[in-house]
């Protein structure tokens, strides 16, 4: 058994077993409880369901909480990381998806698909490979021990590109020429998910290592907290799967094929941002979070736009809602390569 094996958490140990239990969880949840949870689904704020904000933020806070500000200044001495989330960002991802989406639905999966159909799953894998991850990369980043304060930059970053790149990217890659973005979507997803948690966070901070001191902060504070981030990480994907659990059941295939090129797509992006960052000699916890967040997606802002566009019971909008109920398994499965290949 390896050193850092067993200095994991038993959560993390058989995080991958514990996935899969709550996948099942959900969709029989879902199933069960049929339209009794359909209160939660309707709890929004703009386009961000409450309860699944809520989980998000308590996934997001332990990164946030560990935020030093008087390093930020720091992060641009190493400009090339940020250099490559926007490269991969915003002119490889929004073409590869679209590239890996008109490979599948438009020709290998051709047989299973009828030409509309098929033109609308394109349509909204377009919408996610276009909106880069705003909130749940400070998961990932945290879960792989990356900088955060260059993770905090890289958000901040990403998001001002995804005000004025979005709609001509998308644009662009639909052939549409009236397409509008959501701005009360975008802007309650990043104060809910970046803004108040990041003030909480300092909060905290400032009074814990004011009032115990920085090394009973580092060793009990933050250990006592990092399980609390699984466990909403893992009840998040419970609820997720009991949303959407009608949907996967009744088109199981469609949820499959649809899965196909997302997922490669994802572990495409990561696999080349990584490659690319190792030449460039990024150290490990700036590579992690840069690979990252090109790899996981915005999601609240994808299906509000496929929403919008194409209604809410279209092939677009259904792509979106599988790009997010495919993400927490990858992007685990992604987290666990780079805690492998840590450096």
């Amino acid at each position: 058994m390896s050193k850092e094996f067993e200095q994991m958490s038993f959560f993390e140990r058989y995080l991958s077993l514990w996935v899969t239990l709550c996948i099942i969880c959900g969709i029989i949840l879902g199933k069960v409880l049929g339209t009794s949870i359909v209160f939660l689904s309707d709890m929004n704020i703009a386009t961000v369901n409450i309860p699944v904000a809520i989980l998000v933020w308590l996934m997001i806070f332990p990164m946030m909480v560990q935020i030093d500000f008087n390093s930020i200044k720091d992060v641009s001495k190493n400009p090339k990381g940020l250099a490559l989330t926007l490269i991969i960002n915003w002119l490889i991802k929004p073409f590869s998806m679209a590239f890996f989406a008109w490979i599948f639905f438009d020709k290998l999966f051709s047989a299973f698909l009828a030409p509309d159909l098929a033109q609308e799953y394109i349509a909204g894998a377009i919408l996610l490979g276009a909106a880069p991850c705003t909130a749940m990369v400070f998961v990932w980043s945290y879960l792989t021990k990356g900088d955060p304060e260059y993770t905090l930059v890289q958000v901040a970053i990403n998001d001002l590109v995804l005000l004025v790149a979005y709609i001509p990217i998308v644009k662009l890659l639909l052939g549409v020429s009236n397409v509008s973005i959501p701005y009360e979507a975008l802007i309650s997803s990043v104060v809910i998910f970046v803004v108040i948690p990041l003030v909480a966070g300092l909060l905290v901070n400032k009074v814990l290592i004011k009032t115990r001191g920085e090394e009973w902060f580092r060793a009990v504070f933050m250990a006592k907290l990092k399980p609390l981030s699984i466990i909403a990480l893992l009840t998040t994907l419970v609820l997720l799967f009991a949303f959407q659990g009608e949907k996967i059941l009744a088109n199981p295939i469609h949820i499959f094929l649809i899965a196909v090129p997302l997922t490669l797509q994802t572990y495409f992006i990561f696999f080349i941002a990584w490659g690319v960052g190792k030449k460039m000699k990024l150290p490990h916890c700036i590579l992690s979070p840069g690979s990252m967040i090109g790899a996981s997606n915005f999601f609240e802002l994808a299906v509000a736009v496929a929403i919008a566009l194409f209604g809410l019971n279209s092939g677009a909008a259904l792509a979106t809602v599988v790009g997010v109920l495919i993400e927490v398994p990858v992007m685990l499965s992604l987290v666990k390569l780079s805690n492998k290949w840590r450096y």
